[in-house]
């Protein structure tokens, strides 16, 4: 009952983390259909980029940026008319370091082509683009790369702790001071993932599926918070970070322990 109750009844995000060209467009449609039928609001997670997380748990993703392109067109096909948050492809801009300067480059532009691409397909979706987390970079250098990506012009904004357990105060602190450095138009905003921020940050190092946590602020988009558009359950609590399951597989137990948190 607690895990239904504190975690279940809360709306989160769908993620689609498998290449799947020829299912992607009608499984999109599925959820976004469904959303406007009960008068909702979907939040997306399109999560195929290739060379994915660096080769590390969350690996896979589309075998080159040509296919990766194609599976965007696919998924923005799926979105229909109605309003949606698209936070596309986490961790593909804060975690690049591991890419050459050319595949780097690369991945950048196809970023900015997917954002382009799914407000094109739904001129009421708003994406949002990776800035990592308070921990992680500093604002000036994530703006910087969120530039090159084409954030300031391709998308809505930016998002923030994605998967994390960063206390919100400090990722909207954070998130105004990247959308600051990153300039571009005024109404650019940010989305915080707040699913599992309670207690905020484990013990440096501990990062899979730490002990200690706890549910953070419930998802909404009455923030009272200028530039931040939206605090959202992201990462589903209770997915695995890969250490008590496999990487995106719901743990009851690590779900237990996060509302009881």
């Amino acid at each position: 009952m607690l895990i239904e109750s504190r975690i279940a009844a809360q709306p989160a995000a769908v993620w689609f983390a498998d290449y799947s060209p020829d299912t992607i467009t009608r499984r999109v449609r599925a959820v976004t259909s469904g959303a406007a039928a009960a008068g909702r609001v979907p939040v997306l997670v399109p999560y195929a980029i290739p060379d994915r997380d660096c080769g590390g748990a969350s690996e896979g993703g589309a075998p080159d940026l040509a296919a990766y392109d194609a599976w965007i067109r696919a998924f923005a096909a799926g979105l229909g008319s109605g309003p949606v948050i698209v936070i596309l492809e986490p961790d593909s801009i804060a975690q690049s370091d591991c890419l050459s300067d050319k595949e780097r480059a690369g991945r950048y532009a196809s970023l900015a082509r997917a954002g382009r691409t799914l407000r094109a397909a739904d001129p009421r979706a708003r994406v949002y683009f990776d800035a990592g987390h308070s921990g992680w970079h500093g604002a000036e250098k994530q703006a910087t790369e969120l530039r090159k990506a084409g954030a300031a012009t391709s998308g809505d904004g930016i998002f923030t702790n994605v998967s994390n357990f960063r206390r919100t105060a400090d990722e909207v602190a954070y998130a105004r001071r990247v959308l600051a450095a990153l300039g571009g138009s005024e109404n650019l905003g940010a989305v915080i993932d707040t699913s599992r921020n309670g207690n905020g940050a484990p013990p440096a190092g501990e990062w899979c599926d730490p002990a200690g946590r706890a549910l953070g602020r419930p998802p909404t988009t009455r923030t009272g918070e200028a530039r931040i558009d939206a605090y959202l359950w992201v990462k589903l609590p209770g997915e695995s970070d890969g250490c008590k399951g496999s990487a995106g597989a719901f743990a009851p137990s690590y779900a237990y322990e996060l509302a009881g948190g």
